[in-house]
């Protein structure tokens, strides 16, 4: 009897095509083409300047240029650190910015959870168009409008207070003073732009929520709390990360433009000195004040890292 061997037919598997790098660039080279435009702005604009920072480590002499200047290393960072200056510019600088971010953090989340309950439309883009429109004055107007306002002669905010205490307060000139005008005047021209961010993220909170809490009889407080501001917590999280990023380095202008001899025990920052000591007094000082801006750049580096692992643990949200 013969055995017929039955052999079972198999169909080979289609391999998997492997398109490959180069392959998705062919396919989709538009893209990449639209990718190279920032990536151009980025190496041309963020990272060839780095080369520069090579003059933080040596004496740098302009006949001589960047290879032929003595390298002394850390000999600026060292001299900085060791200076009479150093301490009080530090006190000075986190002063400025702790207080800053404590109160500009807040403040347009207030405005922006306002905005989202309030129902007269016309009245709601009034207000938003109020708000915003001190984010388009320049630094100089702001500290003209703070020179007008509370000047001794003629501010009209010491007009009221000579009616009321029947003697004028030279505001500008005290030192005590600087910290609150910087920063409140921050807070009224930044608001209304910083809470369009979260205004945003208010939009995208589930509505049923509200609905639901509502049923349970949650007031608008609790609702605010547990949902609007629990919805928008990565907002906050990512806002709070790219504003610690600048902790280390108040903004040169507005500072540098309301010092005076009175204050400047107060107002004197790391971005102020650093002009005085590189080119606003007299002979040009190159290594010096860059070593300065590149330790705080260095410090706000360090930051964002920090505080972004911490926002990881704590939120889990990060910006990478």
């Amino acid at each position: 009897m013969k055995k017929t061997a039955t052999t079972s037919e198999t169909t080979p598997k289609k391999k998997k095509k492997y398109t490959g790098y180069f392959s998705d660039i062919k396919t989709n080279w538009q893209l990449y083409v639209l990718i190279l435009i920032p990536l151009a702005y980025i190496i041309v604009f963020k990272y060839v300047p780095m080369y520069g920072a090579r003059i933080s480590f040596i004496d740098y002499k302009p006949r001589l240029g960047y290879m032929g200047s003595e390298w002394v290393g850390l000999k600026h960072f060292i001299r900085f650190i060791n200076s009479s200056q150093f301490w009080p510019l530090i006190r000075n600088t986190l002063a400025i910015s702790l207080y800053s971010l404590a109160i500009n953090i807040p403040f347009p989340i207030l405005l922006a959870v306002s905005l989202n309950y309030l129902k007269n439309e016309r009245f709601k883009k009034t207000v938003q168009m109020v708000t915003y429109l001190p984010h388009f004055l320049s630094t100089v107007i702001i500290v003209s409008l703070i020179q007008l306002l509370f000047n001794t002669q003629s501010g009209i905010v010491n007009n009221v207070i000579q009616l009321v205490t029947g003697e004028k307060v030279n505001i500008l000139g005290l030192s005590k003073y600087f910290r609150h005008l910087y920063v409140w005047s921050g807070v009224w021209q930044s608001t209304g732009w910083g809470s369009i961010m979260y205004i945003s993220a208010l939009a995208g909170v589930d509505p049923q929520l509200h609905e639901a809490a509502i049923i349970d009889g949650a007031n608008k407080i609790r609702r605010i709390w547990h949902i609007d501001l629990a919805g928008i917590l990565p907002t906050v999280a990512i806002m709070t990360i790219m504003n610690l990023g600048s902790i280390i380095s108040v903004g040169f202008d507005k500072t540098f433009m309301m010092q005076n001899p009175t204050n400047l025990e107060i107002s004197e920052v790391l971005s102020t000195y650093e002009y005085k000591i590189g080119i606003g007094g007299g002979i040009p000082s190159y290594s010096y004040p860059a070593a300065i801006g590149l330790m705080a750049s260095v410090v706000s580096f360090l930051m964002i890292m920090t505080t972004n692992k911490i926002s990881k643990k704590i939120t889990e949200v990060g910006l990478w």
